[in-house]
């Protein structure tokens, strides 16, 4: 199952509280709704080295969905698969911009 280092964990719990969310979220009345359970999102894309990053306020149906330090990420189907012995790394740079990264669980 995919791990999230200490530093990821806060990265995803400040984004999943400020970060808009995915396009076309019908928003509730109770707006602070939108934060509870939201989450990063990884899924892959058509190239196999490569996956998709999202904030979404919901998993999928099929999303496998790993809770960790405070923090949401729900997996596609394909990406649990293909990340289930890896740990996630964030870091951000000066400018405020977040770079996830990969690396193999020891």
């Amino acid at each position: 199952m995919l791990t999230l280092t200490e530093n990821a964990g806060r990265v995803v719990k400040t984004l999943a509280e400020n970060a808009p969310l995915t396009p076309g979220l019908v928003v509730p009345d109770d707006a602070s709704s939108l934060t509870h359970g939201a989450g990063l999102r990884i899924s892959s894309s058509s190239d196999d080295n490569n996956f998709e990053v999202t904030m979404t306020a919901m998993p999928h149906e099929a999303d496998q969905v790993i809770e960790s330090a405070g923090a949401t990420v729900f997996l596609e189907e394909s990406a649990a698969v293909a990340l289930s012995d890896a740990v996630l790394d964030a870091q951000i740079d000066e400018q405020g911009g977040v770079r996830f990264a990969l690396g193999k669980a020891e």
